[in-house]
């Protein structure tokens, strides 16, 4: 049977991204004009009121048949950005995405159908058959690919691609869990571990992700890895524990 989704929201977190954001906004609306029978929402969470994404979203947001919304972050930072759009949305599911045109939208539909079919969260996936990376640093690439992959294989967690920020979440599993990232794009590694070891389904979708053409990177390799290694230890350390304990309580 298939399950009803009424709306769903998109949170975009910006930080100076003037250049990137109507691109971002006109590539969503497109893809997701053939997706019937959903209201939606994007909103677009910014720091400081000065940042240059604000002046094009004032004059543009009209041109949509989406409502965008202006979400101040009074606590600043990516992963109080993503925390104050799941504390605002209202939303069946939502979605997380980047203003700097890396995510690839032709593939929403296939991630909106999988979330009618059940599935809690669905990941975009660079790392399955089918996924693909175009542009940007090989080390970041090549840590990535290692962490998705070798977790898939250790835990069967049901996605090839844990660390990719694009996904799309039922609300009731955002609700249900706690949120301890303080660091920055962990956070959405730590909803897939701690979904996954509640017992949600999880899916995933091939995807192409593209580095960014315009602006600066946001993203904090080597102050972040250590805040990924602890969701990535977490659930292995947790998976090994409740075998152990099956074993000895047989």
């Amino acid at each position: 049977m298939e399950m009803k989704i009424n709306s769903l929201d998109i949170i975009i977190p910006v930080y100076n991204e003037g250049n990137n954001i109507k691109d971002t906004l006109d590539y969503l609306s497109i893809n997701i004009r053939n997706i019937k029978k959903i209201k939606y929402t994007v909103y677009i969470v910014y720091d400081f009121d000065d940042d240059d994404t604000l002046p094009v979203i004032r004059r543009i947001r009209k041109d949509y048949n989406f409502k965008v919304v202006l979400l101040k972050n009074e606590t600043g930072g990516v992963v109080n950005a993503i925390k104050k759009g799941f504390q605002t949305s209202k939303g069946d599911y939502i979605l997380v995405t980047m203003a700097d045109k890396s995510d690839d939208y032709e593939i929403l539909p296939d991630m909106v159908k999988k979330a009618r079919n059940g599935d809690d969260i669905i990941c975009a996936s660079r790392y399955m058959k089918g996924g693909r990376l175009i542009g940007g640093p090989f080390f970041k690439q090549l840590l990535s690919r290692i962490a998705g992959i070798s977790l898939h294989f250790l835990t069967r967690i049901p996605t090839h691609d844990v660390t990719n920020s694009y996904k799309l979440y039922n609300r009731e599993v955002i609700k249900k869990i706690k949120i301890e990232s303080d660091g920055g794009f962990e956070i959405g590694l730590e909803i897939l571990v701690k979904a996954y070891l509640l017992g949600y389904k999880i899916g995933e979708v091939p995807s192409r992700w593209w580095d960014r053409s315009e602006g600066v990177s946001k993203f904090k390799l080597f102050k972040w890895i250590p805040k990924y290694l602890k969701w990535y230890y977490f659930l292995i350390k947790e998976l090994y524990s409740r075998k152990l304990k099956n074993i000895f309580y047989l």
